[in-house]
């Protein structure tokens, strides 16, 4: 197995790029979620060049339509931080999942329990493959209807709602402390129980498999592809990042990263709204010519 550990400083590769992997929000996309003409073209570019891209987001499947008329080649994604690998090629509402890695109920819940005790007052939702539920006092982070509203226990048990379905993922918000303290307090509580992250600017966080990250399951989809993390070019913006931005060979800080990513990065970009994506894209096409 690929390992998707690497340490931050490591000189960025000389092997020249075989695959992008891109976050979406903060990233590839503008605040208004477009993705501009510029960075459709570099996107088509780099595929043209022989250059896999992957889409790896904390977004589940059904989200994914901002980015399903900009597929080339393979219209592979990894979503949900890593919980899924999901084909796009079916276009919106026909995703396939290909992989799935599962946060088992088991886990989920003892995770829940370790973060009610330390942190009283945190709210959840729970991420499945085609469903959402959540609790009563989660508050409408998100543009649809959940399919339940229940305790997170009971959304949970193994008789709780679409119980054939695994779980990917399970949000977590507080509505008054700090994100990144939030993210430091869920860490310690939880231990290896589950992987804790975060994307958005809230307290909101995004708990997955132990193990379950966006650099573990690229890992994954590289080595089978015969693909090193030498030859990878990551870009990313948020805590949910910065393991992929570590692992690979070269990766790029958004210039309205947060500070630890800007840390994990091997080199820095300007911001989601001025293209950054595409002004590395474009760079690192320049460089192969004669």
């Amino acid at each position: 197995m690929t390992s998707a550990t690497r340490q931050p400083g490591t000189p960025a590769a000389a092997s020249p790029a075989r695959l992008i992997a891109t976050d979406l929000d903060g990233t590839l996309l503008r605040d208004d979620k477009s993705v501009s003409p510029r960075t459709v073209a570099a996107l088509a570019a780099a595929e043209e060049a022989g250059i896999e891209v992957f889409f790896v987001t904390g977004r589940p499947a059904r989200w994914m339509d901002v980015v399903s008329d900009h597929v080339h080649g393979h219209g592979l994604a990894i979503c949900g931080n890593g919980a899924a690998v999901v084909d796009l090629h079916g276009g919106p509402g026909a995703h396939r999942f290909v992989k799935v890695r599962e946060l088992a109920r088991e886990n989920a819940l003892k995770a829940v329990g370790l973060l009610r005790e330390a942190a009283p007052g945190t709210v959840y939702a729970v991420e499945q493959t085609y469903g959402f539920h959540q609790e009563p006092d989660y508050p409408k982070l998100h543009m649809e209807i959940p399919d339940n509203l229940l305790p997170a226990e009971k959304l949970l048990a193994s008789d709780g709602p679409d119980a054939d379905q695994p779980v990917l993922k399970i949000l977590a918000y507080h509505p008054s402390l700090d994100p990144d303290a939030f993210l430091t307090l869920a860490r310690l509580a939880i231990g290896d129980h589950a992987n804790v992250t975060r994307s958005s600017p809230s307290a909101l966080l995004e708990l997955s498999g132990p193990g379950v990250s966006k650099a573990s399951t690229l890992a994954l989809c590289c080595a089978e592809r015969g693909i090193s993390h030498e030859e990878v070019v990551a870009f990313g913006d948020m805590p949910n990042d910065v393991e992929m931005l570590t692992w690979a060979g070269q990766s790029y800080a958004m210039g309205n990263a947060h500070p630890d990513v800007v840390a994990a990065a091997s080199g820095r970009t300007v911001a989601n709204n001025d293209d950054g994506v595409a002004v590395v894209i474009e760079q690192l096409l320049a460089d192969r010519l004669p």
